[in-house]
C-alpha cells in the first residue's frame, strides 16, 4: 500500500490536516452519458420497488407501526424554514427540506431501506424455491408456521457499526431466521442491547467496522446455511436504498416542488462505507438526471469514499493510509475503507464530497432540535452542513459557476438526508444536546 508521502495531491494534503473542505468530483459526467449500460439500472430499481409492494401485507402483520402506511416503510419530507433561517439569516435562497430517514419504522435509520430489503429478498427466494408462496400469493402467509420453519434452518449474518445490524437483525429475527450481527467492541452499547432484546446474537470483535465485517464474512462462508449481507459489495442493499428516489419524486410532486433546469435539487447524504448514500444517489440520478446534484458528507477522521475517489489508481486505500485514525463520534460513519460498488457507481455520477469535524455534527444536531424539534443522532447531522459548504466556499461557488446554476439558486431545493436517531436513548440524546449547546 502506498505511503502518504507517495500521495501528494491536493485532496490528500487537505485530508491529512483534518480541516473540513468540499471536494468536487472531476470524473462526473452528464447522466445521459453515464447511466446507459450501467448495472444496476432503472429496471432493477423498479423490481426492488415491486418487491416492497409484495411484502407490504407481511410487514403490516409483523410490525403494526407500518399499518398506517399500508406496510410501506417510508419517511416524511419535512420543510425546515426555521433551521434555514438560523443557519443562513436573511441571505437564504431556495427551500430546505429534511428527508426524515431518522424516523423510518422498524430500524429507525436509513438502513431500514437496504437492510430490510435484502432480508426480504433472501426470504422470498427461499419461499419461492421451497413452496410456501408463489408470486401471486398474499405474502402475509410468510408469517405462518410453514414459512417460519423453513426460515429457522438458516442464519442471516452481517457486520455492522449498529444501524445496518439493527435493520437486518430485527427483520431476520421477526421472520424466524437465526440472526447474527458482528460488531466492533466500540459500537454503541445501547444498539447491542436492542438487538439482543429482539433475539439477535451479537458477536463482538476487537478492531473497527472493517474487522467486524471480515470476521462475519469468514464465519458465514464456513456454514452452508448462513447468508451474509455484505455491506461493502451488496447489490440488494444498494437497490433497497435506490427505491427511495421513486418515493421522493412522489413526495416532491405532492408538495408542489418542481425540479428542473431552473429549480435544481441538491441532496446531501451522510456517508459511511458508501452503500446507502450511493444507492439513493443512483436512484435520484435515474429519476432526475442532471437536475439533481448529490453530495456526500464524511467525518474528517473517516473520509473513506473521498480517499478512494480522489485516488482512483490506488484500489483498497484506507483512511489509515492517509494518517487518519478513523475515530469519530459519528459511529455510523466510522469506516476506514469504502465500498467497491459504491465507488464504481458514484465515480461518474457524484457531484462531490465534503468533510466536517465532530463539533460541527453536534452543533448541527443541536440547531435542528432547537429550531425544528427534530431528534437525530450525530451521524445523521452531517448533511446539515451541506448547503453552507455549497453556497459559502470557493469550491461550492466554482461548482455553481461551472454548471450554470448561479441564476437558478433562488428556486433551488436543498434536501438534508437524516439517517438515524429514532431509538437513541434519552440519556444519550441529552448528552448530544448538551455538547452541541456548549459550542460557539
Amino acid at each position: 500500500m502506498p505511503t502518504v508521502e507517495e500521495m501528494p495531491d491536493e485532496a490528500t494534503r487537505t485530508l491529512r490536516t483534518r480541516q473540513p473542505f468540499l471536494w468536487l468530483n472531476p470524473a462526473r459526467r452528464p447522466a445521459a452519458d453515464a447511466l446507459p449500460g450501467m448495472l444496476p439500472d432503472a429496471a432493477a430499481i423498479e423490481a426492488a420497488s415491486a418487491r416492497w409492494q409484495r411484502f407490504a401485507p407481511l410487514l403490516m402483520a409483523l410490525f403494526p407501526e407500518t399499518v398506517a402506511t399500508g406496510g410501506i416503510i417510508e419517511s416524511g419530507l419535512l420543510a425546515v424554514p426555521a433551521l434555514q433561517q438560523a443557519l443562513t439569516g436573511q441571505s437564504a435562497e431556495g427551500k430546505w427540506f429534511v428527508k426524515a430517514d431518522h424516523a423510518l419504522p422498524i430500524a429507525g435509520s436509513v438502513k431500514a431501506r437496504g437492510g430490510i430489503h435484502e432480508v426480504l429478498e433472501f426470504a422470498e427466494k427461499l419461499a419461492l424455491e421451497h413452496g410456501p408462496i408463489d408470486l401471486s400469493s398474499d405474502y402475509a402467509a410468510l408469517a405462518a408456521p410453514p414459512a417460519r420453519q423453513l426460515f429457522a434452518r438458516y442464519t442471516i449474518a452481517v457486520g455492522s457499526t449498529g444501524n445496518l445490524g439493527m435493520s437486518i437483525g430485527v427483520m431476520a429475527s421477526a421472520l424466524g431466521f437465526r440472526a447474527q450481527v458482528h460488531m466492533s467492541a466500540e459500537a454503541k452499547e445501547w444498539k447491542k442491547q436492542r438487538l439482543r432484546r429482539h433475539g439477535v446474537e451479537v458477536i463482538e470483535h476487537a478492531g473497527d467496522y472493517g474487522a467486524a465485517v471480515e470476521a462475519g464474512r469468514r464465519a458465514a462462508q464456513a456454514d452452508a446455511c448462513s447468508y451474509f449481507v455484505d455491506d461493502e459489495r451488496s447489490l440488494s442493499l444498494f437497490l433497497g436504498y435506490a427505491v427511495a428516489a421513486l418515493r421522493l419524486a412522489e413526495q416532491l410532486r405532492q408538495a408542489a416542488v418542481a425540479v428542473g433546469p431552473q429549480a435544481p435539487l441538491f441532496v446531501y447524504l451522510p456517508c459511511g462505507v458508501g452503500g446507502a448514500p450511493s444507492g439513493i444517489a443512483f436512484g435520484l440520478k435515474q429519476v432526475f438526471g442532471d437536475h439533481v446534484h448529490c453530495f456526500f458528507a464524511e467525518p474528517t477522521a473517516s473520509p473513506c469514499v473521498l480517499a478512494q475517489m480522489s485516488q482512483p489508481g490506488r484500489p483498497g486505500i484506507t483512511v489509515y493510509d492517509l494518517g487518519l485514525d478513523n475515530r469519530t463520534a459519528a459511529d455510523g460513519l466510522a469506516v476506514a475503507r469504502a465500498s467497491e460498488l459504491a465507488v464504481r457507481v458514484m465515480t461518474p455520477l457524484l457531484s462531490g464530497i465534503f468533510t466536517l469535524d465532530d463539533d460541527a455534527l453536534f452543533r448541527n444536531l443541536y440547531l435542528l432540535h432547537e429550531n425544528e424539534g427534530i431528534r437525530i443522532e450525530p451521524s445523521a447531522a452531517a448533511a446539515i452542513s451541506g448547503p453552507q459548504m455549497l453556497l459559502h466556499t470557493p469550491a461550492g461557488q466554482q461548482y455553481l459557476k461551472e454548471n450554470g446554476l448561479e441564476q437558478a439558486m433562488a428556486n433551488a431545493v436543498h434536501l438534508l438526508w437524516t439517517t438515524g436517531g429514532l431509538f437513541v436513548p434519552d440519556e444519550d440524546y441529552l448528552g448530544f444536546l448538551a455538547r452541541g449547546r456548549a459550542l460557539p
